[in-house]
């Protein structure tokens, strides 16, 4: 097995800085903006996100975080994790912009999930979705708003996002 890492630190920063730019932009301000991570690398994503922007205008953003385990419609085929908490924000998202937040877009369905599960807690206005690497081969579809890195890579292959605060290590690599 060959591992090769195709994002550095800098080059995750730099993604994130541009998905954050480009949310503000696409929805002219932070106004009803709520970023629900998608677990478990999501979640820690999603709270960067919102970190650069409140750097970039000072104002704070909602985060929460959206468990999608139970809502898959793959859990007979593949070893899953145990649930984690579902978190949403004061306030809820009735209304709201939802900006979706997960490490990797690989067949669309945990983004799939993810729609079946806000729809059982409340009515956006609008659900955007953010991925640090897309690498296609959708089985749904199901295309993200905000890219860091479109990331072609082979069906067998496997893409690791390791983020600090999780792994203690900052890199994206693929495994053939």
């Amino acid at each position: 097995m060959s591992t090769r890492t195709v994002l550095h630190q800098a080059d995750i920063a730099r993604a994130l800085t541009r998905i954050s730019h480009e949310i503000l932009e696409s929805n002219r301000g932070p106004d009803n903006l709520v970023l629900l991570g998608i677990p478990t690398r999501g979640v820690t994503l999603a709270h960067r996100i919102a970190g650069l922007v409140e750097d970039f205008g000072g104002v704070s953003i909602p985060v929460g975080a959206l468990d999608v385990t139970m809502y898959r419609d793959d859990l007979h085929r593949n070893p899953t994790r145990a649930p984690q908490p579902t978190s949403i924000p004061p306030g809820g998202i009735d209304g709201r912009v939802v900006v979706l937040v997960d490490d990797v877009l690989f067949s669309g369905r945990s983004i799939r999930a993810a729609l079946d599960a806000l729809q059982d807690i409340g009515r956006p206005t609008a659900v955007r979705l953010a991925t640090l690497v897309d690498r296609g081969h959708r089985e749904l579809p199901i295309r993200p708003d905000f890219v860091g890195k479109n990331l072609p890579s082979a069906r067998d292959e496997r893409v690791n996002v390791r983020l600090a605060e999780i792994d203690g290590a900052e890199e994206v690599t693929i495994e053939s």
